[in-house]
């Protein structure tokens, strides 16, 4: 895979190094293509070092080493619902039960496997990066980059805040508020490997909320995350009293459905190399559809 830029009037007498970091390329990803067999960068069909100073009109390529295979990970050829796709990102709308990426004692069915299978089906010379991860119950849509490039110029545009991902969930119970902030810091429960919880020394969490309809037992709400700690909105809902419902870990009532309530519904985005705002709306959920169909 290869990047390419003509360099602007403003750009010129940079040294290469300094403008390809301008153009999100990481110091990793450039010591990548330095020490490796098939990377290298171009100007003016030229090769040349990092210290080259940049002159207005020279056409800069730069070409990423061929990224590794992850060998044990088992490729599937189930149809993935895949939203959208270019080289560098993909988008899908995961379905509930699925896990993003396989585990010692489930080593198949994941998101990781079935996109190598893709992958491999339709000849892309890809890695698997998983920008957004969900939990195996949460359904809805999910982020993937290409290559290190976008992966790591998504990261460090989540970490500002230029990925927004909003959910609905169903939570127990009736918010005293129709819409509010649940601050409070999440980190590992100390009696569980698995389980988050609101601890004095956890990291700062953020949960915005607004309900969207009440119902005799649970509430509709629409949330948007300023931060993405694990299990964050399940652990900060349980706080506050509204565990989701299907939510057994967190003490949600499982009546009304056998998995937790919530679904990835809305992803925006900046394109990691057009730098074109982007955004994806998914419908809820089948399964948590039909509940609310039921008070109609």
């Amino acid at each position: 895979m290869y990047l390419e830029w003509n360099v602007a009037v403003d750009e010129e007498n940079l040294m290469l190094r300094t403008f390809l970091r301008g153009k999100f390329v990481s110091k990793l990803l450039l010591t990548s293509v330095k020490f490796s067999e098939d990377g290298k960068i171009e100007v003016n069909g030229n090769e040349e070092n990092v210290l080259y100073r940049v002159k207005a009109g020279d056409h800069v390529r730069i070409t990423f080493p061929r990224e590794q295979e992850n060998e044990r990970l088992i490729a599937e050829y189930g149809e993935l619902p895949i939203v959208f796709e270019d080289d560098f990102i993909l988008v899908l709308d995961k379905p509930a039960g699925m896990t993003s990426i396989p585990s010692q004692y489930h080593p198949s069915g994941s998101v990781a496997n079935h996109l190598k299978g893709h992958y491999l089906r339709n000849n892309i010379d890809s890695a698997i990066h998983i920008v957004t991860r969900l939990d195996k119950e949460t359904s809805g849509l999910m982020l993937i980059a290409k290559t290190r490039y976008a992966h790591g110029r998504l990261s460090t545009l989540h970490q500002t805040g230029h990925v927004t991902r909003k959910y609905q969930a169903l939570v127990s119970g009736n918010m005293e508020t129709r819409s509010g902030s649940i601050v409070a810091p999440i980190g590992r429960n100390p009696n569980s490997l698995i389980e988050r919880a609101v601890v004095a020394d956890g990291k700062y969490a953020k949960t915005n909320y607004d309900v969207l309809a009440s119902y005799p037992t649970f509430d509709h709400v629409k949330i948007q995350l300023e931060t993405g700690r694990t299990h964050q909105i399940r652990v900060h809902f349980a706080h506050v009293g509204h565990p989701l419902i299907g939510d057994s870990m967190y003490g949600g009532p499982t009546e009304l459905v056998q998995r937790h309530a919530l679904h990835s519904c809305h992803l925006e985005l900046i394109h990691p190399f057009t730098e074109e705002k982007m955004a994806w709306d998914s419908e809820l959920a089948p399964d948590l559809a039909a509940i609310l169909a039921q008070y109609k």
